[in-house]
């Protein structure tokens, strides 16, 4: 089964780019960030057309997240990370699909900080952590896949100082995601290429794409029940590449069959 995770930074704009992309790459689940659509506005007769079906939470303007499957309908679990009633940022949606409770997420970018969104992104990875430990005590196989804001460590940023204040690589920030892995989650890059310089975004300013200037922020999450089924990962960068495509890549794992 091959599991990859997008975020798309506008699905209507870039619907060309995202099915090229499942037609040539043909995973088997996809979980999109930034969808930037209201719900009725998500292209689900293009997306159904190209062999998936489909659950998503659309927002106006900002965020939306969706999964993609043409391995069984999604069954959604949740649409929103709990912890926060008043929280109405569409960043977090959870179903069950073939066998794995899958979740898409897209985590609060915090800049700039210090700041209130900055307090909003460690209140809310903190939230993530909360609810993926409850996941993980339920036993199922999980994957929490999505653009995390977070490059964890100076290996998952090219060599410079010029974002020393951003809230990607704060060091705030990555404790919070330290945290959330912590010894129960697998990096399913990360614990493959333990040691490559692999980035999933490239900012379009500064020529940052041209000259390889990226981070990675986006992240395959693992519980450790799938951690024997985890045979390959790897990132789609020539994607970021095309004509109007996003300022992402797409990211992949393969898992062997149960």
């Amino acid at each position: 089964m091959k599991i990859a995770t997008f975020n798309i930074n506008g699905i209507n704009r870039r619907l060309a780019n995202l099915l090229d992309w499942l037609a040539e790459a043909r995973p088997d689940i996809v979980c999109l960030q930034e969808l930037k659509a209201v719900q009725d506005a998500f292209p689900e007769e293009a997306i159904n057309a190209a062999g998936y079906d489909a659950a998503w939470v659309g927002q106006k303007s900002w965020n939306g997240v969706a999964i993609l499957s043409r391995v069984g309908e999604p069954v959604i679990t949740r649409r929103s990370l709990p912890g926060d009633p008043a929280d109405e940022q569409a960043r977090y949606i959870e179903a069950a699909v073939a066998g794995i409770l899958v979740a898409s997420i897209y985590a609060p970018n915090g800049n700039p900080q210090p700041g209130a969104k900055f307090a909003y992104k460690l209140a809310w990875l903190e939230r993530l952590r909360k609810h993926a430990t409850a996941l993980r005590k339920s036993g199922a196989p999980i994957v929490l896949a999505g653009d995390y804001n977070v490059a964890p460590t100076d290996l998952d940023i090219y060599p410079t100082t010029s974002w020393d204040d951003d809230a990607l690589i704060h060091p705030e920030s990555r404790a919070a995601y330290r945290r959330l892995v912590g010894r129960s989650w697998i990096d399913a890059l990360r614990h493959l290429h333990p040691k490559e310089r692999a980035y999933t975004f490239w900012h379009d300013k500064r020529m940052r794409w041209q000259r390889d200037a990226g981070l990675r922020l986006d992240h395959l999450l693992l519980s450790s029940n799938l951690k024997e089924r985890l045979v390959e990962a790897g990132v789609d960068r020539e994607v970021r590449g095309r004509e109007g495509a996003s300022d992402h890549a797409p990211v992949w794992m393969r898992l062997r069959d149960a």
